[in-house]
């Protein structure tokens, strides 16, 4: 690597807004400031819905004159 033309590599501490959560992490930016992290966000934490998919799904059905494999 050339010296003298790479920012300054440190640690630094990444802060959830939602909920709070801090971790380390390494960066060239100061500390990090995070909507969503792995703790709040819907899909990690197991509270993600996917009820608005399965009228996508039976729309799809219906509009095609599909029908629905598990029924048979």
């Amino acid at each position: 690597m050339k010296k003298g033309i790479h920012p300054e590599y440190k640690r630094v501490t990444v802060t959830c807004t939602s909920c709070g959560a801090t971790f380390e992490t390494g960066s060239t930016k100061g500390d990090i400031k995070v909507d969503t992290c792995s703790n709040c966000h819907p899909f990690y934490t197991g509270r993600q819905r996917f009820a608005a998919a399965a009228g996508r799904i039976e729309k799809f059905n219906k509009k095609y004159g599909l029908k629905d494999k598990s029924a048979q």
